[in-house]
Parts: structure tokens; sequence; C-alpha cells
């Protein structure tokens, strides 16, 4: 019988609110030292908040993060899986969609829990060699243009394709 995400997953997530301010997301990274956070409405997925978000939307753009609020610069279209698949179809998940670490959820779509490949390597002893090599995969960076660049104001360096 196959591994259930359920009887690995890690049940007892924090979790932040739509509402709340980029200065209340990052303090709680922090505090429980993780670079994720799931958003929810009650127990109800919104999205994921990441120390990325933060600082590519809203540090990069100048916003002050007590103004801020999360559901400005969340990921809202998350991947996530039922607490009742099985650990070998959420490895081929995390590797089709290039992530370490998936939400759980119930068939009700409320939050169940996080499971990482870390989850299922030391919980179960299952390969994540597939998953991670597909996750690992280099992606293509999105460089702006001169005129994009410009637009920032930064200068585009003109011989090796750096800022």
């Amino acid at each position: 019988m196959s591994t259930k995400i359920s009887e690995i997953m890690t049940g007892d997530v924090t979790v932040i609110g739509p509402d709340d301010n980029l200065q209340r997301a990052a303090q709680m990274m922090r505090d429980w030292n993780v670079g994720a956070l799931p958003v929810c409405d009650g127990r109800k997925l919104r999205g994921m908040i990441t120390d990325r978000d933060i600082t590519i939307r809203a540090s990069a753009e100048g916003r002050d993060p007590q103004q801020c609020r999360v559901d400005e610069v969340m990921s809202g279209d998350v991947r996530w899986c039922f607490d009742d698949q099985t650990v070998d179809e959420v490895l081929l998940e995390m590797g089709d969609a290039q992530v370490r670490r998936l939400p759980v959820v119930n068939r009700n779509l409320e939050l169940t829990g996080m499971v990482s490949l870390g989850d299922a390597a030391t919980r179960t002893g299952a390969s994540v060699e597939g998953a991670l090599e597909e996750i690992s995969e280099p992606g293509v960076p999105n460089k702006p243009t001169a005129d994009e660049a410009r637009h920032r104001g930064a200068a585009p360096d003109q011989g090796n394709g750096r800022f």
C-alpha cells in the first residue's frame, strides 16, 4: 500500500491572513525560520507568500512593509496537493511544477499541512532524485530590455549581459 501525504506532511502549519502586512509576514518567517507561508482565510488556502515575493514584489518597488498587504504581493495561483494522494503522485507533481514544497489540502480545499521533498525523503525513504532533478533544471532568466531597465532606473551594461 502506498504512503499517503497525510502520513508524512507537517500538520501544524503557521499561516498568515491576506489582510496582514508584509512586516508581520517577514517577522513570522524569521521567527519560524521558514521562507514561505500559506495565506489563508480561516483554513481556506488563498495563496502563498515567500521571502522572495516580499523582496521582488515589494522591497524592489519601494513599498512600505507596514502598509503593503500580503494579498498585494502573494502568489495566488498556487500548486497544492490533496492529503489523500500518495507520496509518489505528489513527487511527480512537485517535479512537474519545479517546487520543493506544497500546501496540502483536504477535499474541501482547507489547508491541512505542508509537505516537502525532505519529508518524503526522510519519512518514507522515497527516492526524490527524479523530482529534485526536474526541480533543479535551470530556468531562463527574464532579463529586462534596455528600455525596461531605464524605466526602472538602472543602466544596462553594454558588454556582458549584466546590469
